[in-house]
């Protein structure tokens, strides 16, 4: 089975992960890559230190090499270093520290909001760290506790451009679990791409193509736009009720009652005159 070969390799990748991670701790190792070609498989490893994974005259990368070879039965493997230029913008360098300085008893908070303001000082478009266990100390209860900044995806293929990473640090009060993404200060999502920009870089030029400005339009954006355009065609398609004719029944009722409320009011005023002029005569009388 075709698939049963890949599981394979996969799980021989981890346990190599692991197996290197132990050795080149203190070197800050965050990860490897596997080249294989048809004489050497080249093994690079990812490190925030490189002087300690070389070790003197490269006594520790040596070692290294010949261990992997026995243990793991690579047929030549060669060893590349690689040195990781910016730290405090890669997420497993910086779960990697904060799960040493948890276990060396310093607070969580101290940590946590340290860690957040240094990596958005160097650019970062998004930041949230999440730290979930006994964070109470010795006799609390667990508790999740969230630091967020800027701008984070969580869903679709575009995923995988956020730096991610996790791992469990063990103190005396009980273990607590980190949960780290980063978004770099140069990732492009599609969604916030600019076109004139892209149309440039396909041009060759740094320089954005003549014409208007043009704001950059998020899909949520464009599809409220669709929905009130869709509501405005309703409307327009929605016939309005004409006038319903008057019946000439109803025109007589109407005249009726004018009629009706004009004779009222002028009987009205012919008893309040009529009232007036007998109080007169009895005033007149009395005298």
């Amino acid at each position: 089975m075709i698939e049963r070969f890949f599981i394979e390799q996969n799980m021989k990748k981890i346990e190599l992960h692991n197996y290197v991670k132990s050795q080149l701790e203190a070197a800050g190792f965050t990860h490897l890559e596997i080249v294989k070609t048809p004489l050497v498989t080249r093994i690079v490893l990812h490190v925030v230190r490189p002087g300690l994974a070389i070790g003197k005259g490269g006594t520790t990368i040596n070692q290294l090499t010949s261990e992997i070879g026995k243990r793991f039965g690579i047929e030549n493997p060669q060893i590349e270093i690689q040195e990781i230029k910016n730290s405090t913008l890669d997420a497993t360098a910086n779960v990697d520290k904060i799960v040493s300085l948890l276990e060396r008893g310093y607070s969580w908070r101290s940590i946590a909001f340290k860690t957040v303001r240094s990596i958005s000082e160097k650019g970062a478009q998004g930041i949230e760290l999440i730290l979930s266990g006994k964070l109470a100390g010795k006799g609390g209860r667990k508790k999740k506790q969230r630091i967020a900044m800027g701008y984070m995806k969580k869903v679709g293929d575009q995923v995988k451009l956020v730096d991610y990473a996790k791992a469990d640090a063990y103190p005396k009060p009980g273990a607590i679990g980190i949960k780290l993404r980063i978004i770099r200060p140069g990732v492009e999502f599609p969604d916030k791409a600019d076109i004139r920009k892209l149309i440039g870089k396909l041009m060759g030029t740094d320089q954005v193509p003549d014409g208007p400005q043009e704001k950059t339009v998020s899909s949520d954006e464009v599809e409220t736009a669709k929905q009130e355009i869709a509501e405005e065609k309703i409307k327009e398609e929605v016939p309005v009720e004409a006038e319903k004719p008057v019946s000439k029944t109803a025109k007589k009722r109407t005249k009726k009652t004018k009629e009706k409320a004009s004779e009222e009011k002028e009987k009205k005023k012919e008893h309040k005159e009529h009232e007036k002029k007998k109080e007169g005569v009895v005033h007149e009388k009395k005298k």
